[in-house]
């Protein structure tokens, strides 16, 4: 507790790091300081009740509540980076967050790995569909016989590919090789990455195959990974705070954010290590991430200087299952496109979001476990202060629930593939619980449709099966859940 008052009392006070101004300014300095100051106190959850007025709420305040000691945030309007903002702490006893603290970027990994294997496939080294096993040296992925897997399989999450994603490794704790990984051999805690449905017939989300695009980025350059995308993506975008090396060394690690849990603590040893490089392993900062961004909508506007041709930028952004493509989550809303990813690492939650055509997006990286919340309701803000046509707040009726009703409803459930989550009954009122220490309030909509306010997520719950639905940043999903007590 000591260690959470501390830190909400340095958020609250002298901690916030000037803004970065713009690559090229398009605003008066007023201007701009009165839009940053709009983003920060105009905070909406995602979801709101229909027919109750929708609460804004300060930066400050959503960082205490959420226990999340540092912030930082990039801007995009117009084809620039508009501004850059770092807020808080990086831990407790550290420097506060600037626009040039990195972060873990977590799953925002695997955009820019994407954009590197496509760049090695314009230049003759990958195959983007041919069988990878033709590729991979040392161990071939295991597949029914007959079934052959793609890159862009791999790269759209419809390989068949199992294994969601990776915890980690805790500081002092021995890291497997990408080959213990791909094998679920010790040292390595997760099971072997295989493929058990075929190739195509649905989209599930797979770091699993995230690392296998990994060895054979790796295989097909007879280099290191961290080299090769340093060489195709870091460099060629400018992107200079950012770096695939897992560990991080100590000098680095003495300006980097932590991680910190769900009640604000920091994570014992500090940032998990993830030899899952493509997966999970890039350190960087929202203001390189917004590089990538730009570097990412030039490709789409078939820019002659772009890092991809038009038909590899094209395969990119075009959904394959799901609407997800080559790397990216893909959302259309009244004609207008956008690109986006989300990321969740031990006590690192951050989220991408950009349009194709507009060159405008948002990158919000926290070092709370509680950070995907307060990155979503930040992306709403400047949504309005920018007048986004989507990524609004959306408004969902709530009707009552009987006391008998939520008593039924009350258990443990597990997700496919994903792991638990449980729903508590007090009278009529209703609280899930999604993540290990925290628990927010589940209202219906229906009389078997749930939703919490934290994230655009409907639970379709009825007699015979159940069924979450919804809407994430990373794209859209279906999994299937059972009450198992």
């Amino acid at each position: 507790m000591r260690v959470v008052l501390a830190i909400s009392t340095l958020i609250i006070g002298a901690c916030v790091a000037a803004p970065a101004m713009a690559e090229e300014e398009t605003q008066s300095p007023a201007r701009l300081e009165a839009t940053i100051e709009a983003v920060e106190h105009g905070l909406v959850q995602a979801v709101s009740i229909a027919g109750e007025p929708a609460r804004t709420r300060s930066l400050p305040d959503e960082m205490t509540r959420l226990h999340v000691p540092g912030v930082s945030i990039a801007v995009l309007d117009d084809g620039k980076i508009v501004w850059a903002k770092g807020y808080g702490m990086t831990r407790s006893g550290g420097p506060p967050v600037t626009p040039d603290t990195i972060f873990q970027a977590a799953s925002i990994s695997k955009p820019v790995t994407a954009v590197a294997a496509l760049r090695l496939v314009d230049q003759g080294k990958l195959a983007l569909d041919g069988d990878v096993n033709e590729q991979l040296e040392g161990w071939t992925l295991p597949a029914p016989t007959g079934v052959h897997v793609t890159l862009r399989d791999l790269l759209s999450h419809t390989a068949g590919t199992t294994v969601s994603g990776f915890p980690g490794y805790a500081a002092g704790k021995p890291v497997p090789t990408i080959d213990d990984v791909l094998l679920g051999r010790p040292p390595a805690t997760t099971k072997p990455v295989i493929v058990d449905t075929p190739p195509g017939e649905a989209w599930r989300y797979s770091g699993g195959g995230t690392t296998v695009v990994q060895k054979l980025i790796g295989d097909a350059t007879g280099r290191a990974f961290a080299d090769v995308l340093r060489e195709t993506v870091l460099d060629p975008v400018g992107m200079t705070h950012s770096s695939f090396v897992q560990p991080l060394g100590e000098s680095a690690l003495k300006t980097a954010a932590w991680p910190h849990d769900a009640a604000g603590d920091q994570i014992p040893g500090g940032p998990h290590t993830y030899p899952e490089l493509a997966a999970a392993g890039l350190w960087t900062t929202p203001s390189d991430l917004a590089r990538f961004v730009l570097a990412v909508q030039r490709a789409a506007g078939h820019a002659p200087d772009a890092l991809l041709p038009p038909a590899l930028a094209d395969a990119m952004l075009t959904p394959v299952k799901s609407d997800y493509g080559l790397g990216f989550s893909l959302r259309v809303t009244s004609g207008v496109h956008s690109f986006s990813h989300s990321g969740s690492n031990e006590g690192y939650e951050g989220v991408l979001i950009a349009f194709s055509g507009s060159g405008d997006g948002v990158v919000v990286m926290t070092n709370g476990q509680q950070g995907g919340e307060l990155a979503n309701a930040l992306v709403h803000s400047v949504a309005v202060a920018y007048g986004w046509p989507d990524y609004r707040s959306i408004e969902r009726p709530s009707i009552p629930v009987s006391a008998e009703k939520a008593a039924r409803l009350a258990g443990e459930y597990r997700v496919q593939g994903r792991g638990t989550f449980s729903i508590v009954a007090n009278g009529g009122q209703l609280s899930v619980s999604l993540k290990e220490g925290v628990s927010e309030p589940l209202y219906a909509m229906s009389s078997s449709a749930y939703f919490v306010l934290s994230r655009d997520r409907v639970f379709h719950i009825d007699d015979t099966s159940a069924t979450l639905k919804g809407r994430l940043v990373n794209g859209p999903f279906s999994v299937d859940f059972t009450k198992i007590r």
